[in-house]
């Protein structure tokens, strides 16, 4: 957990969160404190710490309180001269301080509601170094006189410029440094942020190491971190400002091991920018689209996906308005039994808690359909520093004290319970809190009180203890284990996405948050309000102040729907009686009598792609004068058929022992070639506009297709339909029936329908079960037809230039275009989203894909393969001389036929 993280750098019993919100500690001094009782003075041993807000006293002995004095309420505080007289005994120089409030805290050393004593008070500091003490007292006064100004914003510019005076007259120590190598390359002032404190310091990177050193020394002398073990570095907005900077040593803990607030953003930047380029062979710099890609393809577990969204849009564990929000899943909290099977046991995640009691919703719509502008339909945030804290003040005491002023809340609202808190939360008028991370990891401390606080009476007159767990938990661990689960379960995968609509896509904002009932106030929103533009210091420090105790929207991530994830399907989901159902019950709904073959098929393809850097050529020939344009091959794979720019049809024997017929229809280039599933008829395309039916058995042209005004550039065919890409900007839909081909008789061309494009069009591709279309534009649009009404489901304007190659997933989810702006762009068929974007070295002409590996084509001529989930190059082959032109690959994915500029037709096969 992030508070124990942070608290594990140091034992001591003084913690910044002992300070106020918003408060500095400074500097420290040893020093005596002079308590009288009847018998006799003490002097108590410990350390005097001088804060912009406040003087905090923390002795040794562990059973005296630490004492804070609150500058603001000091009286008087004064310089006791050294006492010379030879008569007495020598009195040391003191610090006295007349003040009407003394805090105790941590008495007898446990953590508990602080004791106040409000009245009037007199106590005395002896330093242990005598000759600092004047030079103290005049710094205290100093902050004493900012803590008396009448307006807060004088007070928080004053405390400021101390702050900036002790800055600039310290720098980092470069005695520091772990090596006399290190070169040193940026140093500037920072603070370190922390849940709901900040501690300046400097930062310094150099080529080895970011190191930050405390101005106080606190909880170290200095925190280094080595930039080779840095995983993940992310901008940040801190106080609604991009000043924040966050860094992570690891891949998936929600956990950063620093995190820094700069003064200037430039500053900022150029740190960033200085460890993402170092950092650039080590790690990989991760987008949305990507993670989600890799969520879609079961890379990414839903708990680990909403961690990096959470991350990407700026919620961070150690910015308690910004803590990372994950959902309500389970919606049954009274059962003995939880059965995963049934939808009702979960929560509708189409909606915010806030929609999810019509009742409740009814009155909240009444009141946001009369309100004045700004109008919201929700009061308070799914989101805040109280609702984080209110999970977590088993573990967290000392920050719910911190941000309650000493306090804890009332017992009867504390967590007590979690079915009564997700009862509250669907009845509450007022409460549509969601939940954090803690939820679905595996440290169920939060749930348990080991530290035996006193959080307080009940009215019922029972202890606030441990959390209260549904009847289907026999304890906080297995409570976790099946929450994890219920996250994981095949009916969270399948609605995920709409609640990652609601709280980063494009349900967050405008007509869409209205129509799904997601508006909340808008001070949460990023923009909602610019706090700079207020000129009156006390009014903008109070409404930063009430944005961020108040919670805050995440950054938007999408702004089109959200692609929902791809889940096996499971038989008889309601049927299952628990999550403690023996795996059997669970297992993929049984498929047809061919089942098992097609598992040896599939299984055979992914085994093919995962060793597709093992592809090796076997033989090459040289048969065509130009660039080689298709390729097909003979379903019993013995004949392989190629068309050129040439304008001739070229047949080869198996694995190209042996030319054997050349064909030309035209003098015109042909663009294409495909053999239908009769394996007697090959069709080519050519820039003459027209289409050539090629019959094999009986060697020569058997039929024409006229049916275009400019060149066909690419087809393909299903179910008797031919589909006809054209730089006349069609792609044309034609009956002709296979039969009449096979028997040689002469072809009815019947015209289906004509999809108009804006551009030349340059590419076709259908989906594997002939139901969708995909073409690509000279302009760079890939548009996704159905097939059955001819109408476009999406158009995406996604190159800046011609799209060479396009092409649907295996499971139909994605398409892959190649084009000449050098870029491979993955779009979601369903909502249309760009959800992968590559920037390749050089432009590809050709792929074959699976859905997660590329096999591309180059304009070097090599074969490139590409990891789409972490937009990688894994291996680079050499092949021809010329751009790669055309790719063919079998159905097992163990052979591939490449065709290039350079004339040649390679043949390549994967080495066991």
């Amino acid at each position: 957990m992030a508070f124990l993280k942070t608290q594990e750098r140091t034992k001591e019993r003084f913690s910044l969160l002992l300070l106020d919100l918003e408060e500095y500690y400074f500097e420290q001094h040893t020093a005596y404190h002079g308590t009288s009782t009847l018998k006799k003075e003490r002097k108590i041993r410990g350390s005097f710490k001088i804060c912009s807000k406040s003087i905090i006293f923390d002795p040794e002995e562990l059973a005296e309180p630490i004492i804070k004095i609150p500058l603001r309420d000091c009286k008087k505080i004064e310089f006791e001269e050294e006492e010379k007289n030879p008569f007495n005994e020598p009195r040391p120089s003191a610090i006295s301080v007349l003040c009407r409030q003394v805090i105790y805290i941590k008495e007898s050393n446990v953590i508990a509601p602080y004791r106040n004593e409000r009245e009037e008070k007199k106590l005395t500091f002896q330093l242990e170094v005598w000759s600092k003490t004047e030079d103290v007292v005049q710094t205290i006064l100093q902050l004493h006189r900012a803590s008396c100004l009448e307006k807060l914003g004088d007070q928080t510019a004053m405390i400021a410029a101390n702050l900036q005076s002790r800055m600039a007259r310290s720098s980092f120590d470069k005695n520091c440094f772990q090596s006399v190598t290190e070169m040193p390359h940026m140093e500037c002032a920072v603070e370190m942020v922390m849940p709901l404190v900040c501690n300046p310091g400097h930062v310094c990177v150099t080529n080895k190491n970011l190191y930050f050193q405390p101005l106080n020394g606190y909880p170290e002398n200095v925190i280094q971190i080595k930039l080779h073990e840095v995983r993940r570095i992310y901008k940040r907005r801190n106080g609604l400002k991009p000043l924040g900077l966050e860094v992570f040593c690891s891949e998936n803990d929600f956990c950063s091991d620093i995190y820094l607030k700069f003064y200037s953003t430039a500053d900022r930047d150029e740190i960033y920018y200085y460890i993402a380029s170092f950092l650039e062979n080590h790690m990989t710099e991760h987008t949305a689209e990507s993670y989600m890609l890799q969520w879609q393809r079961g890379h990414l577990s839903n708990y680990q996906y909403l961690l990096h969204l959470n991350n990407l849009a700026d919620r961070s564990c150690n910015d308690l308005s910004q803590y990372p929000v994950f959902p309500w899943v389970i919606a049954d909290y009274a059962s003995t039994r939880l059965d995963m099977t049934n939808a009702d046991t979960f929560r509708d995640l189409s909606k915010p808690v806030g929609a999810l009691n019509k009742e409740r919703l009814d009155r909240l719509l009444a009141r946001y359909r009369g309100m004045p502008e700004p109008c919201f339909m929700y009061g308070s945030h799914y989101s805040s520093p109280g609702y984080v804290l209110f999970y977590l003040v088993r573990v967290a005491p000392e920050h719910m004290l911190c941000l309650q002023n000493g306090r804890y809340d009332n017992a009867d609202r504390m967590f007590n319970s979690i079915g009564e808190t997700w009862k509250n939360c669907l009845e509450g008028a007022t409460d549509f809190k969601e939940l954090i991370p803690e939820f679905y990891g595996t440290d169920f401390s939060f749930l348990e009180n080991a530290l035996n606080l006193d959080l307080g009476r009940k009215q019922n007159g029972s202890l606030v203890g441990d959390v209260v767990l549904p009847p289907w938990a026999t304890d906080a661990s297995d409570f976790l284990e099946k929450h994890r689960a219920a996250l994981e379960s095949q009916y969270v995968s399948e609605h995920l996405h709409e609640w990652i609509d609601l709280v980063f896509g494009f349900k967050q904002r405008g007509s869409e948050a209205v129509a799904a009932h997601n508006v909340f106030h808008p001070l949460t929103y990023e923009g909602g309000i610019d706090c700079d533009s207020i000129e009156d210091t006390d009014q903008r420090i109070a409404m930063l102040t009430q944005i961020l105790e108040f919670g805050q929207t995440p950054k938007q991530l999408f702004t089109s729907p959200h692609p929902q994830r791809i889940t096996p399907r499971f038989q008889n989901i309601t049927r299952s009686p628990s999550i403690n159902a023996p795996d059997g019950e669970l297992s993929p709904a049984s498929q047809g009598e061919d089942s098992s073959f097609e598992d040896l098929t599939e299984e055979g393809r992914k085994l093919a792609w995962a060793n597709m850097e093992s592809l090796k050529p076997i033989s090459s020939c040289k048969i065509h004068k130009e660039a080689v344009t298709g390729i097909a091959v003979s379903q019993d794979g013995s004949a392989i058929f190629s068309t050129s720019q040439d304008s001739t049809l070229k047949m080869f024997s198996k694995e190209l022992k042996d030319f054997q017929r050349s064909m030309s229809f035209s003098n015109m280039a042909l663009s294409s070639c495909l053999i239908l599933a009769d394996g007697k008829t090959v069709v080519c395309s050519s820039w003459d506009n027209n289409v050539y039916f090629y019959s094999i058995p009986y060697g020569r042209r058997q039929d024409t297709l006229m049916g275009h005004d400019d060149a066909v550039s690419k087809m393909c065919w299903f179910d008797d339909r031919l589909y006809t890409a054209s730089w006349d900007s069609t792609v044309k839909v034609w009956e002709c029936a296979s039969e009449s081909l096979s028997t040689h008789k002469r072809s009815q061309f019947n015209l289906l329908a004509e999809l108009e494009h804006d551009a030349g069009v340059n590419t076709v591709g259908l989906n594997p079960a002939g139901t969708l279309l995909v073409s690509g534009c000279k302009d760079g649009t890939v548009t996704i037809w159905d097939t059955s009404s001819y109408g476009a489901l999406q158009q995406v304007h996604c190159h800046a230039g011609t799209i060479h190659h396009t092409a649907f997933s295996p499971d139909s989810r994605h398409v892959l275009s190649v084009g000449a702006d050098s870029c491979m762009k993955v779009v979601d068929v369903q909502t249309g989203m760009v959800i992968s974007s590559v920037k390749a070295e050089e432009e590809q002409r050709c792929f074959c894909w699976d859905g997660n590996s590329v096999l591309c084509g180059g304009k070097s001529g090599d074969l490139l393969l590409w990891d789409l989930l972490t937009n990688t190059v894994t291996k680079r082959i050499s092949a021809h001389s010329g751009a790669v032109t055309a790719m063919w690959m079998s159905e097992l994915c163990t052979t591939v036929i490449t065709g290039g500029e350079d004339r040649q037709v390679i043949f390549w096969k994967l080495q066991s």
